[in-house]
């Protein structure tokens, strides 16, 4: 069995790609993963904890790029940014209102776990989406009042303090105690708590896919243009993160990793079942580009990096 999740974890980013494969090609399983999709955030977060290293963390919360300038710019300032840009380009306010409510969620819990699996700084990663997840109960009700003017949605702003502080301190709970009364079977066992980490993520993944092969086999062309414009996106947060980042290509890859694949789901259940189909349509597509973005991470990140230390060539 250890050797086995050994081989998931070394495969990590492939594996989360064929979750959305498997979810969108089989509904019956998706909508079986579905209701464990709670369970499953526990586990990952737990799992991310226990392999985080302590010093690390806090050399990173340290920086206030990482605990402060880059969680502000993702979730105040991007949002903003990019949901203005849809209303001015699109002209539809429900359109502009989700996107800017998916780029104004949090990191997605998972991203500490991609981040090592990718060769990435986890503990950069968990940093970032902590402190991000920290203020996000005073900035997601901000935007969502900017950009919802005449539309009957809220958030509450201590239910979602709440709810956070049960699954961060929830599971900081559990890893301290494992930590404490088994501190040597973490030590020994990494690369198994990794690979559950990652079929967390998997069945996470496919449960995300429940609904989505019906929307693109009633509506293609509406359901396939929202796909692109969330992988658009994601791929454009990546980009402007990594790019204003002032640190070595790893720490650019991280926050961009951050930047882009965000907890769309926490800001969707917060919304509760008033949304819009137009909104409901463009949250679900976002979860494609963040289980399968980490695959593309993986083939693009060598190429890159080898790019990066070719020597310039100077005209002879």
């Amino acid at each position: 069995m250890h050797r086995i999740l050994a081989e998931i974890t070394r495969r990590g980013p492939t594996v989360l790609a064929s979750g959305c494969a498997i979810g969108l090609a089989i509904p019956y399983l998706a909508d079986l993963a579905r209701p464990l999709l709670p369970v499953m955030v526990f586990i990952f977060v737990l799992g991310t904890l226990l392999r985080i290293n302590n010093a690390e963390v806090i050399k990173a919360a340290k920086n206030l790029k990482i605990s402060l300038i880059f969680p502000a710019l993702m979730v105040v300032a991007c949002p903003y940014v990019f949901g203005m840009a849809a209303l001015y380009l699109s002209g539809n306010q429900e359109l502009s209102l989700a996107i800017a409510i998916a780029v104004a969620a949090p990191p997605a819990s998972g991203n500490a776990a991609v981040a090592r699996m990718l060769g990435l700084d986890p503990s950069m990663s968990l940093v970032t989406a902590l402190c991000s997840m920290a203020i996000i109960p005073i900035t997601a009700p901000l935007i969502l009042h900017l950009f919802a003017d005449g539309l009957s949605l809220s958030i509450d702003p201590a239910d979602l303090a709440i709810r956070l502080a049960i699954l961060i301190g929830g599971a900081e709970g559990v890893a301290i105690l494992i930590r404490r009364f088994s501190h040597g079977f973490v030590a020994h066992h990494g690369l198994a708590i990794d690979g559950v980490v990652v079929m967390a993520l998997f069945l996470f993944a496919i449960g995300t896919m429940a609904g989505m092969q019906q929307i693109i086999l009633n509506e293609p062309s509406l359901a396939l243009s929202m796909i692109a414009l969330a992988y658009g996106v994601n791929f454009a947060m990546q980009l402007l993160l990594g790019s204003l980042y002032p640190g070595t290509l790893i720490a650019k890859f991280t926050m961009g990793l951050n930047g882009g694949n965000r907890n769309v789901g926490l800001l969707w259940s917060a919304l509760g079942v008033s949304l819009s189909p137009t909104m409901a349509l463009y949250f679900a597509c976002c979860q494609l580009p963040i289980h399968t973005m980490p695959k593309i991470l993986q083939f693009a990140l060598p190429r890159i990096a080898s790019f990066m230390k070719k020597p310039a060539v100077t005209p002879s």
